[in-house]
């Protein structure tokens, strides 16, 4: 990828019902549940801002208005009448994106401020348009994470189903908007294009060297907690 452009911009994964979060997310949307007193959704952007992110883009459903009002114009929203999915999400907000690739953030996933900064090595592990590369974990490293692992990751760092180290998906995708051209309207999971990157051996993996919080639900939002406390 060349260096001298801008940053990617970022798309914020941010219109799920947060379903196992409930009773939290009962009154307040899952990406605005604060973490040791800061919002989830905040931790991602500062996350990507420290390594030089400037422009996001993210989109919304379940209790929109209060994640407009929390950015209060700062940011762009696109505002989903139907729940479209993590695919479908995506590929309608793909207008309001400016660069290609760009990022793709889940916003219940993040690692503590300044401990690394793996969006650079995935802008340098992305090739060409049909690659998608990945952010991974390794499962030692992953509080708030039910199952044992993902994928695998080959010392090529070629991502694989069963030759490799076992890895997490951590919630960060580097992608080309021409991935979506063949995608069907409404709503689809981008696990979709994940699948056929992995068919045709694009799919790429960078491995996350810090402790990284999935915040799914109540028990890993208070184990979050417990480690970020100073």
């Amino acid at each position: 990828m060349d260096k001298s452009a801008r940053f990617p911009d970022v798309m914020l994964l941010a219109a799920g019902l947060g379903t196992r979060l409930r009773p939290i997310t009962e009154t307040v949307p899952k990406p605005l549940v604060p973490v040791a007193g800061t919002p989830l959704i905040e931790r991602i952007i500062a996350n990507a801002r420290a390594e030089g992110a400037t422009r996001f883009v993210a989109n919304a459903h379940y209790r929109a208005d209060q994640l407009l009002a929390h950015f209060g114009g700062l940011l762009k929203v696109n505002r989903e009448a139907e729940l479209l999915g993590t695919g479908g999400g995506v590929k309608a907000a793909l207008p309001m994106l400016h660069s290609d690739p760009f990022f793709v953030m889940n916003t219940d996933a993040f690692w503590p401020p300044g401990s690394d900064a793996p969006l650079a090595r995935m802008q340098a592990r992305y090739a060409r348009p049909d690659d998608i590369v990945l952010l991974c974990v390794q499962p030692h490293r992953a509080t708030g994470f039910g199952r044992s692992h993902d994928f695998c990751l080959d010392p090529m760092g070629q991502i694989t189903l069963d030759y490799g180290a076992p890895v997490i998906y951590a919630g960060v995708a580097l992608m080309a908007k021409g991935l979506f051209a063949d995608t069907p309207d409404g709503a689809f999971s981008l696990n979709r294009l994940f699948e056929a990157a992995l068919e045709r051996e694009t799919l790429k993996g960078v491995v996350l060297d810090a402790p990284w919080f999935h915040v799914g639900d109540p028990s890993a939002l208070e184990a979050a907690q417990a480690a970020l406390k100073p």
